[in-house]
């Protein structure tokens, strides 16, 4: 993947379950018991409600944190939770006390006795937010409704994604059906689980059923420790979905940890399936919307005609 590819790419990321977990864990040390001295929002798209007013959360000490599908909330001693969605873009940094808010993509300051905690947005498009609610109940609005996979029993977690007849990639990104989980991470717990994306949840087997279950669980857990244990050592400042020990996302050509076989990908709009033909989907290549369309019939569907495809 060329550079540029990739920094747009890492720019496309969404921070998922295992990123906010780190983010909490981070923040943990840092925030909570301490008052937020002073916030400041350089941009006037970022607050999305009107009442409470922000200013009351001022001076008032963060009682705890928590986690919302892909969101941060912050508990205050005066029982109001403030949500942050970093969206694709958005970014958290750990800066010294007040910290300046100079350049465009330098969207707020959150004032803290040891620190400042600055939210950034890379990009022209403004879709991170806050959200202020007066106290926990009011922010089941923006829950989306996915169940926690850790809390989750096992027919808890196939009667979600069998609600509705999906390909397996689009269920366990659907943040009503599944919390936290998104296009990197689905890619991983695929793999792990040697599963199709595009395999249809009504026609799981009930041994697919547990490999699937006890993979997402384990995968997540995995990053969960991983990022967890990076965040003690720093604050992370950078949160990228490509990391050179994951199996499948973002390796695109490069060979199958498992298997050695290259990786291969679906691309849609500004996103990318990646996934093992050898390992996932029995040596079949997916269609790629875009190159299928150009190749009709010419479309490899084998690693073996894909290959012989190359060498033309």
């Amino acid at each position: 993947m060329g550079y540029a590819v990739r920094l747009v790419n890492e720019a496309n990321h969404m921070p998922e379950l295992p990123d906010i977990t780190a983010y909490l864990s981070a923040l943990e040390s840092r925030i909570v018991g301490q008052p937020l001295t002073h916030i400041r929002i350089a941009s006037p798209f970022l607050l999305r409600t009107v009442q409470p007013l922000i200013e009351e959360i001022e001076t008032h000490t963060v009682r705890s944190l928590h986690r919302i599908g892909k969101r941060i909330a912050l508990e205050f001693d005066n029982g109001l939770w403030l949500v942050l969605h970093l969206m694709i873009a958005g970014r958290l940094h750990w800066r010294p006390l007040g910290a300046k808010l100079g350049g465009r993509n330098n969207l707020a300051a959150f004032d803290f006795p040891n620190g400042s905690l600055v939210l950034t947005e890379a990009g022209s498009k403004r879709r991170a937010s806050l959200h202020l609610f007066p106290n926990e109940a009011a922010t089941k609005v923006i829950d989306p409704g996915g169940i926690d996979v850790f809390a989750a029993t096992f027919d808890d977690f196939r009667a979600a994604l069998t609600a509705e007849n999906r390909t397996l990639k689009r269920a366990l990104t659907d943040p009503r059906i599944l919390s936290g989980i998104g296009n990197a991470y689905s890619d991983e717990i695929l793999h792990a689980a040697k599963l199709s994306p595009i395999l249809q949840t009504h026609k799981l087997t009930p041994t697919q059923w547990q490999s699937l279950y006890a993979a997402t669980r384990d995968t997540l857990q995995l990053w969960i420790d991983r990022l967890n244990a990076e965040a003690t050592q720093s604050f992370p400042e950078k949160v990228t979905a490509f990391r050179p020990d994951m199996a499948v996302h973002g390796r695109f050509g490069q060979p199958c940890p498992t298997c050695g076989k290259p990786i291969q990908r679906i691309r849609y709009a500004d996103n990318e399936t990646n996934y093992c033909a050898q390992c996932q989907t029995s040596g079949k290549v997916l269609a790629d919307r875009s190159l299928s369309r150009l190749l009709g019939a010419d479309w490899p569907r084998t690693l073996d005609e894909l290959e012989a495809l190359k060498r033309r």
